[in-house]
């Protein structure tokens, strides 16, 4: 039986990224973990040589744009409606799939936030991209977002972020455990293995009510590996992923960094966004949008790129 999701990604979110001038490219990490990041980057950014290694222009003349996914998805299923009105603006847009996910391979054994972050840094030099970068990252992608802005401020300009705070503590974890799904572990919530609990993911991440969703493209979507591959390494992140109480601490960023939230998401609410901009200075702006979950440039497709573009606008206004 034909899997639905795999013709979704195939026959439309593709298109739609290589409607957007964008191809996918496999760039390895000199880490001596055989570290591999795949890549959906702009066409003209990379020429075969003659053995095959992937020699980049030296130049980067337009500014760029890296988009980083969530934890429930690559960067295929969580961009595919952006990444043509950035390209359309004029900019460079790389949307790499973050380590065990998508085609994104390492042999090792690190899964911090901070090592994805060095080796999405590593692979973006790589192709080119030394500076003048906006990093956007959603949910698990904007904490890695965050440290690349704190570990890179050369490579990252500014950060946008949406879902999620700077920092995710053990008393975040379990109040949107308590506020969501009592009863549930994280690793439950966030790599569900049932169609029910792939349903109570997307109802809980939306502000949209689902009434009805089919159970096999709930099924199809369990069966691709999207959802299905290195559950092992993936739960070792989500472990990962929390900071202790204790230990967590707001960092000094330089960047223009704009919070851009679904005004109803019940995974980090906008209190929480409101009390981050207090936390992180001046340099911090906050925009909600209505009638939006935690799946809010999934909802809300054109509002959230406008403020997006808005955005861009004024950080390359200032940075000119």
């Amino acid at each position: 039986m034909v899997n639905t999701v795999k013709l979704l990604r195939k026959h439309l979110l593709a298109r739609l990224f290589k409607n957007a001038g964008l191809r996918q490219d496999a760039v390895a990490v000199d880490d001596g973990a055989g570290t591999v990041i795949n890549f959906w980057l702009p066409k003209h950014k990379a020429t075969p040589s003659e053995n095959g290694v992937q020699l980049m222009k030296p130049k980067q003349r337009r500014n760029a744009v890296v988009l980083l996914h969530g934890f429930a998805a690559d960067g295929l299923m969580t961009w595919a409606f952006q990444v043509g009105a950035l390209a359309e603006r004029g900019y460079d847009v790389y949307v790499p799939d973050l380590l065990h996910f998508g085609r994104s391979t390492t042999a090792s054994a690190d899964r911090t936030m901070a090592f994805q972050a060095r080796c999405v840094a590593a692979a973006l030099r790589r192709l080119g991209v030394e500076e003048r970068c906006t990093v956007v990252g959603f949910s698990y992608g904007a904490l890695v977002a965050f440290k690349m802005a704190a570990a890179c401020p050369g490579l990252v300009r500014s950060v946008v972020a949406t879902g999620s705070a700077h920092v995710f503590t053990g008393a975040v974890k379990d109040a949107l455990l308590w506020r969501l799904c009592p009863g549930t572990t994280f690793a439950e919530l966030m790599m569900p293995e049932s169609a029910g609990g792939l349903r109570l993911l997307f109802a809980t991440a939306l502000y949209m009510k689902l009434r009805w969703f089919p159970r096999r493209v709930l099924n199809d979507f369990l069966r691709h590996k999207v959802m299905s591959a290195n559950r092992q390494e993936r739960t070792e992140m989500l472990e990962e992923m929390v900071t202790r109480d204790k230990q967590a601490s707001t960092p000094v960023f330089h960047q223009d960094i704009l919070l851009l939230w679904g005004e109803n998401d019940n995974y980090v609410p906008i209190e929480e966004a409101n009390r981050m901009k207090e936390q992180l200075g001046k340099k911090v702006t906050l925009r909600s949008i209505r009638k939006s979950g935690h799946l809010v440039h999934l909802e809300r497709p054109s509002v959230y790129n406008r403020c997006l573009k808005e955005f861009l606008a004024h950080v390359d206004a200032f940075s000119s």
